[in-house]
């Protein structure tokens, strides 16, 4: 979809500040978010990030990477009626109750379940390796990998890779529809015009349907 999240090539927003030795959170109750969101094991990641998406532009924009994980993860336990509107609010009015520590000591670390998204397809490929091509103008309300400022633009074929779990449609629970993916380089010119780099290059990983011959 198209919304503040989708912020590549937009001018006005100043220089990314890179923090020295960044720790992975920088308040407790980052690390409280980070633990509550893994907890809850599986999930859909495609559904996640368009809940993400879906959030109000200056919320998105102010309560940082960890707020907005919170923030959709509220919203998607009211979705399935596991809190009912308001009951957060009122459930934070009334709790006195002192926070455990964020980890207790002797804490054996937390390890990511391996998942895949790779998926069998019988259908053969719709592009080669080294094949010109060209991406859609693929403009929907939901949500998509194909960022707005690669929309349009003609890049080459440079990878070739198996078929994959589809976000356009996994996300809204249209089942998980699994096309092939491509890494595709686009020339920076070709990007971002006369103000790109020399000779620089960008390489996006796309699904097949965003693509088409150029």
């Amino acid at each position: 979809m198209n919304g503040i999240h989708d912020m590549g090539g937009l001018h006005g927003f100043g220089a990314v500040t890179v923090e020295p030795d960044e720790p992975p959170f920088h308040e407790p109750w980052e690390a409280r978010v980070f633990g509550m969101v893994q907890s809850l094991g599986g999930g859909n990641i495609d559904a996640g990030r368009h809940s993400i998406e879906r959030l109000d532009p200056v919320a998105y924009l102010k309560d940082g990477y960890f707020g907005r994980w919170l923030a959709a993860l509220e919203r998607t336990l009211r979705d399935f009626g596991i809190l009912a509107p308001g009951e957060l609010e009122e459930r934070m009015r009334q709790s006195d109750r002192p926070l455990a520590p964020v980890r207790p000591r002797g804490a054996a670390a937390w390890k990511p379940a391996p998942r895949s998204y790779l998926r069998p397809l019988a259908a053969a490929r719709a592009f080669a390796l080294g094949q010109p091509v060209k991406t859609t103008d693929h403009q929907p309300s939901g949500h998509t990998r194909l960022p707005a400022y690669a929309r349009r633009r003609r890049g080459a074929i440079v990878r070739l890779h198996p078929a994959m779990v589809f976000p356009d449609d996994h996300a809204h629970g249209r089942g998980e529809n699994p096309q092939y993916l491509y890494t595709v380089g686009f020339a920076a010119a070709e990007l971002w015009g006369d103000g790109a780099e020399p000779a620089a290059a960008v390489h996006l990983d796309l699904f097949e349907s965003y693509l088409e011959p150029a």
